[in-house]
């Protein structure tokens, strides 16, 4: 992932302080529960606290770096008036910290997968680490009380430019970003799909955790 921790480094967006929206949501209790904690744990040992995902603490970053963009925005934004032109105009900016190459037209290496030689094409974010991006963006945006029918992260759009900029780099690169469809094995009743089951989770198969809706690519 070439998004944030370039940006944070390249540009004049620096890693902002927690806000109040992305970590402190369990602390608004006050001294109340200060207090009640405290009467608590000197009789017994405080339980330990699990520490976030690599999923969740990418999203809070990512919601921490957008959040200081806008400060930073000329003139500065509101979250509340933020639109999908504002997260297009985000998502081209974080281009210059790209590392992927993406050929031009003209270039003769275009449509190549390994190019043999370098070029002077220019170096932009690749498609899956905006589409997974967005998709974290778009998940922050309503755990911290944004309405879904006003969020910016899932305008027509930023589902436009993703699907351009998908098109653009599969035939610049030369590579395919369509999924391959998994081949279902015939199952003989209950019997075979228990079975199925129980093979999947010895092997680490089975069923998986996946990201909240529209969060990755």
């Amino acid at each position: 992932m070439d998004l944030v921790a370039h940006h944070a480094a390249g540009a004049a967006v620096a890693a902002a302080p927690d806000s109040p929206h992305s970590d402190n949501n369990s602390g608004g209790g006050g001294g109340f529960t200060t207090a009640i904690t405290g009467a608590a744990t000197s009789s017994s040992p405080s339980p330990a606290v699990a520490s976030p995902s690599r999923y969740e603490s990418q999203k809070r970053r990512d919601w921490n770096t957008f959040g200081q963009y806008l400060r930073n925005h000329r003139p500065p934004l509101s979250l509340a008036r933020c639109s999908g032109a504002h997260v297009l105009e985000f998502l081209r900016y974080l281009d210059q910290f790209g590392k992927t190459k993406v050929h031009a037209a003209a270039c003769p290496f275009f449509g190549h997968p390994s190019p043999p030689a370098p070029c002077p094409c220019p170096l932009r974010q690749a498609w899956g680490s905006l589409d997974a991006l967005v998709g974290r963006l778009r998940a922050a945006y309503e755990e911290n009380g944004g309405r879904p029918e006003n969020n910016p992260f899932g305008a027509r759009a930023v589902r436009l430019y993703l699907r351009e900029v998908r098109e653009h780099q599969s035939r610049a690169r030369g590579v395919s970003y369509e999924k391959k469809k998994r081949k279902k094995q015939p199952t003989t009743g209950v019997a075979g799909a228990i079975a199925g089951v129980g093979h999947d989770d010895v092997n680490g198969g089975g069923f998986h955790h996946q990201p909240p809706p529209g969060a990755a690519a």
